[in-house]
């Protein structure tokens, strides 16, 4: 009885933008896929295409919306969007790269190489511990409200690290060692207000997308 109320979860990291090739930081700015970034989106939907989805979410930015559409488009299912999916704010630092960055704000740098989880960018920028926070209780709430079902999550690199941390009990911390690479298939488990691991970085889809498809 209870593996019939788990909610599997496949969550998915937004295709390519210009801003992950050149290593600029994101956050809440709204980044469109590049032509890289939409080839990977398209080749994802065809590696669901005969999974069963009762539901696709996406963070309501357009780089998650665009990776999540032709789910939901195949299944004749609206995309839902959810604020609280989005990635973590980085205020002032947002269209930046850290390299650049750290000449000028190297306090600021080093505090967020050690993940320290009381810091935020400057500017607006979100705590990593209150980020933390806002990715669990939206994917407990979701699961809750699928008990039972399949879901799609399309989210972002930052909100996956949390969730991996979550399902294998590791620290905010802690080094990372696993893979967040853009429209990979990570499967989570939520049950009894836990989440678990079911796999990791299913990235076999995208070997057909070719590197220079976003030159």
């Amino acid at each position: 009885m209870l593996h019939d109320q788990a909610t599997l979860l496949l969550c998915i990291r937004h295709g390519e933008t210009d801003w992950n090739a050149t290593q600029r930081v994101q956050g809440h700015t709204d980044i469109a896929l590049n032509r890289r970034g939409l080839a990977q989106a398209a080749a994802l939907a065809d590696a669901l295409d005969s999974q069963v989805l009762h539901a696709v979410y996406s963070s309501d930015l357009q780089r998650a919306r665009q990776t999540a559409d032709e789910l939901a488009r195949r299944r004749g299912l609206r995309l839902l969007t959810d604020a609280r999916l989005r990635e973590r704010a980085f205020g002032d630092f947002e269209g930046h790269s850290f390299a650049a960055l750290e000449p000028v704000h190297a306090q600021d740098c080093l505090r967020w190489r050690r993940r320290d989880p009381e810091w935020g960018a400057p500017g607006g920028g979100e705590i990593l511990q209150e980020f933390q926070e806002r990715i669990h209780h939206a994917v407990l709430d979701l699961g809750r409200r699928h008990a039972g079902q399949t879901l799609a999550l399309v989210t972002h690199g930052g909100a996956l690290d949390c969730l991996y941390r979550l399902a294998t009990g590791q620290e905010l911390q802690a080094p990372r060692t696993w893979e967040l690479r853009n429209a990979a298939i990570n499967r989570l488990l939520v049950c009894e207000e836990r989440i678990s691991l079911v796999g990791w970085n299913d990235c076999g889809h995208l070997d057909q997308v070719l590197d220079e498809t976003g030159a």
